[in-house]
Formats: structure tokens, sequence, C-alpha cells
């Protein structure tokens, strides 16, 4: 699962020149980042204008016209159609999570087997067109699979997993619905870490100790809530008890779903776009690698993680909105979180400051417990053959995460890394 499964590499893209203005207070809004739901999109748009319907439909049977084997039949009868009628990002957001998810059904609908080296015109074309308004590659993206793929079932009702649902699905069936739902949990629970973030950074160009301390215990809060929102991954978690995330359908139905092609042994030489290149495009799958909210932290707590998983990090940042890679920009640029705590002096910012940088480094332990048993667990069970009714596991990414990558060597480092950003109280 490694991010998702929770890793994958991604290709270099061109992304949109924002420029950065530096102004005091330090907000959330010029990043288009919500107080009430951080990067989540608040109340995403279900349903496009009657021209768009050939999407539509196809869209909300994935499940069905993957497991009859129908979803390239239907896909290549699909008429072509343009993006200049969708209008504001709302709907352009909700086009790109449509053709994702038409997209990763197209190419994965038979598995490993018959993978096919092209991706139809009538498919390609508006990915591409969409994408490139969006500033995002032409694959399922985090922000797909999570951050725009939500509805509440009662318009009222709060925001809580027995009351959410997915706007599209691939087979999974409620596995994958909760596994989509709680990665949404554990975005909501970082709000107010978000929150805390802009105050930290403001209580340092002010600066106010007083505030700073605030913030920290704020965000400490924070992330302690999105593990406990992550725990939910493997409990009873939806209506009917049993459905939880089993790893068995993860690993065998979910996970090939998610995985893209570059560095995927099943698909080695990339994707042709057809009308888009002669030449076949390498784009990695779904990650949470691709989660704004863990690097914005690592940005404010100044964690300085290896070359080779800084490299691979910054890479995923391609796979972010573009007013989020500006966010991240910005809190960068900022004055060091780090270098202001060890030049005050006081214990009580020491000690608040560390109590983060533990909470964000449990956080992550808790996350590789969670592949651990969502990939060892789940090949277990798969090999049993006790999944008759259910395509068989992805094996040229059996031991490795959906980009290609060592998850496990990743996550720990990334988790060790962040152990070392604890400040000694001799310093």
């Amino acid at each position: 699962m490694d991010r998702y499964d929770m890793t994958s590499t991604g290709r270099d893209m061109e992304v949109p020149n924002i420029k950065l203005k530096k102004s005091l207070p330090f907000s959330l809004g010029r990043f288009h980042i919500s107080e009430d739901y951080g990067f989540l999109l608040p109340d995403p748009l279900k349903e496009l204008s009657h021209y768009y319907m050939p999407w539509m439909e196809i869209a909300r049977n994935l499940p069905l016209m993957i497991e009859s084997h129908q979803l390239r039949v239907r896909v290549d009868v699909m008429p072509l159609l343009s993006c200049h009628l969708l209008k504001g990002h709302r709907e352009q957001y909700l086009a790109h999570l449509l053709l994702s998810f038409i997209t990763m059904g197209y190419i994965w609908q038979e598995g490993e087997n018959n993978i096919p080296k092209v991706l139809p015109r009538n498919l390609a074309l508006p990915f591409v067109e969409v994408s490139r308004t969006l500033g995002l590659p032409p694959i399922l993206v985090h922000s797909d699979l999570v951050l725009t793929n939500w509805k509440k079932k009662d318009p009222n009702g709060p925001l809580e997993i027995r009351n959410l649902d997915t706007i599209v699905s691939l087979p999974g069936g409620e596995s994958l619905k909760g596994f989509i739902l709680v990665t949404l949990l554990v975005e909501k629970a970082a709000v107010p870490g978000i929150k805390a973030l802009a105050q930290a950074i403001n209580a340092v160009l002010q600066p106010s100790d007083d505030d700073l301390l605030q913030a920290l215990k704020q965000l400490r809060t924070s992330i302690e809530e999105m593990t406990k929102a992550l725990r939910q991954m493997h409990v009873h978690i939806l209506i009917v008890p049993l459905d939880y995330v089993d790893p068995a359908i993860f690993y065998a139905a979910i996970r090939i779903f998610l995985s893209g092609w570059k560095d995927n042994p099943a698909i080695p030489e990339g994707l042709i776009y057809e009308g888009v290149s002669e030449e076949p495009l390498k784009y990695s799958g779904g990650s949470a690698a691709q989660s704004t909210v863990f690097h914005a932290f690592d940005e404010l707590l100044g964690i300085c993680h290896n070359k080779e998983s800084t490299t691979f990090l910054h890479r995923m940042r391609e796979y972010m909105p573009s007013s989020h890679r500006a966010f991240l920009e910005e809190v960068h640029s900022s004055p060091s979180l780090r270098e202001y705590i060890l030049s005050s002096g006081s214990c009580l910012l020491r000690e608040a400051y560390n109590q983060c940088v533990g909470a964000l480094a449990e956080l992550r332990s808790h996350h590789i417990n969670i592949v651990a048993k969502y990939l060892l667990t789940g090949a277990a069970k798969a090999k049993d053959g006790g999944l008759g009714h259910l395509p068989g596991p992805p094996q040229a990414l059996a031991e490795r995460g959906t980009g290609g990558t060592a998850v496990f060597q990743f996550l720990k480092s990334v988790r060790d890394t962040t152990l070392g950003g604890i400040i000694d109280q001799s310093d």
C-alpha cells in the first residue's frame, strides 16, 4: 500500500509559473486552501453538463464494466469531447476525476494480461487537455482518488464515515470505499494542523513566543488525530460491521488500479497517449506521497530526509494541484521555525517542537504497520487462493510499491529522519 501502496515515482512536468508574494499575515486563502476542509475540495461537484454524459455514464458503472470486461469496448466507441464547455476549476476537477478513473480501468481491465500500449485519442486528448489546465498529470493522482472524490449522503449531516460516499469507484467494493474515505478523514484531521502551521509562521515573523507555543500544541494534537483516523483503515468502520478495508481485497483487486506506467515492470515502456505524443509517456499512479499535508509539516518543522527520499518526494509534488505546490514553496521560503526555536532559548518551545516531531514520527511508524498489514498479510491471503471472484494480484509489483519503489526502505528512512529532527536539550 506504500502511501497508498504508498509510493511511486513521477515524470517531470511543466507547471504553471505561480509567483509567490510575501505578506503578513501568512494566509491559507491565497493558495485556495479551505479553513474548514484544508486541502480537500469543499463540496465537490457530482455532475457535469449533459454534453459530458458519455463520461458520466461510463464512470458511474466502472466496477461492473471492468468485471464484465466491457469497459474497453465502451471507451473505444465513446465520442471525442472537448473540455471547452467546462466552467471553472470545480468542473475541471470533476472531469479530471472521471477521466482518470476511466483511464485506470481501461489500462488494467485485464490485470497484467493484455495491457494496451495506446490510450485511445477520445480518452487521451480530453484527459491531457484538462490536465494541462489544472497543472496535473494525465493519470489518477491523490487529488482525484481522495481530495475531490467525496460526497455527503445527507448534505446537512456531519463529515464522518457513516455519512460519506465516493463519487466514482473501481473494483474493490466496500474495501475500496473504506480505503478512500479513511484517507479523506486523515486529510480532514490535518485541517487544524494546517491552520496551526500558518499561525506558527506568523508567530515567527511577528514574533510572539506565546502564539507560537499555542500553534505548536495545536499542530501536535492535529497530527495525533491524523494517526487516530488512519487506525480506522483496519477496524470495522462502515455501517455494516464487516465492511472494512480487507488486506486481501486491497492487494488482489484494488492495488493494480492505483499502479502507473513508470518504473512498473508490467508496462516498462510507458503508455502512448494517442493524438498527444508518438512516444510513450511515463507517469506514476496515485500515491499518498502526493498529499500536500506531509510535505507541509516537514517543511515547517525543518525535517531533512536523505537525498534519495528527498528527490522522490519533490517529484511527487508534480502530482499536486499547482496552488498546493505554491503553498509548499511559500512555507519553505519562510523563516526557519527550527532555527528560531534553537535561538530562543525557550525550553517550552523546544519541548512543544519535539512533541510535534515525535507525533509525526509516530504517525509514520503507524503507517509502516499499515503497509506491512496490507502488503504482507494481503499477499499471503491472496496466495491462499480464497479470492476466486477477484483478479489475481499484480505480480510485477509483488514486493514493491505501485510505482516500483522499495516501499519499506523508503518509509522507514522517512520515519527515521523525522525522528532525527528532535532537538537535543543540550543543543
